[in-house]
């Protein structure tokens, strides 16, 4: 059998990467505490700010450092049953996202995005509803209400399957993936060359494109009428 090659540390995670991640669960965390509080004013307010940080994730997506692209690590079913063969027969490491944690990393934006986008539109039927609730008709309102409740048991779930995931990799693959995202630096087959990284200012570039969407678009909407 051959050997198989030394592992040595490089760096895999950018800065935005990192801050994204880290600044995602820190708003899922206020959102679901506030909303489980029924503190409204502070759920609503943060809930623009969660569709930002998403659609920066987005554009970062496609402009950003190599790692971060898309590109670089989402693939079709036959990679992802070609790794889950090869991590059976041995430690299989990845630079950046493997193509299982792809899948991952796919569903948390989608739910996170639609859980905020849902929250625009949502209302509790007493004293708060979301900026946008007064563009749709109270069947629809009440409707989207209920997927935002159903989404955020769905994303509970799968952070539930997440963190579990989190902690098999540390102690089973002896792979450390919240050390990573702290660092930026893992594990990796020696012969692994330096990530490409994109300019921090580009990034910023993009988290502003981000902020004028979201909130430009809030500012844009039509008024709620006055009664």
């Amino acid at each position: 059998m051959r050997p198989s090659p030394p592992i040595r540390r490089v760096k895999v995670w950018d800065l935005p990467t990192r801050l994204f991640h880290w600044a995602l669960v820190l708003l899922i965390i206020v959102m679901g505490v506030s909303g489980e509080l029924g503190q409204l004013f502070i759920h609503m307010l943060v809930g623009p700010a969660v569709i930002a940080l998403i659609l920066f994730r987005l554009i970062w997506g496609v402009i950003g450092s190599e790692t971060a692209r898309f590109s670089h690590f989402v693939r079709g079913p036959k990679s992802v049953l070609a790794y889950l063969t090869a991590a059976r027969n041995g430690a299989v490491r990845s630079v950046g996202h493997n193509p299982l944690g792809a899948f991952s990393v796919l569903a948390l934006l989608t739910l996170v995005l639609v859980q905020g986008v849902t929250g625009l539109f949502t209302s509790d039927d007493i004293l708060s509803q979301g900026p946008l609730a007064h563009l749709l008709s109270s069947k629809d309102v009440a409707l989207l209400s209920s997927l935002h409740r159903i989404g955020f048991k769905l994303l509970l779930a799968f952070i539930g399957v997440h963190l579990a995931a989190v902690l098999f990799y540390r102690l089973v693959k002896k792979d450390d993936l919240v050390r990573a995202m702290i660092t930026g630096e893992k594990q990796a087959p020696e012969g692994v060359e330096g990530i490409r990284f994109r300019h921090p200012l580009l990034a910023l570039a993009a988290l502003a494109l981000a902020c004028l969407v979201v909130w430009g678009g809030l500012a844009l909407a039509p008024e709620a009428p006055a009664f």
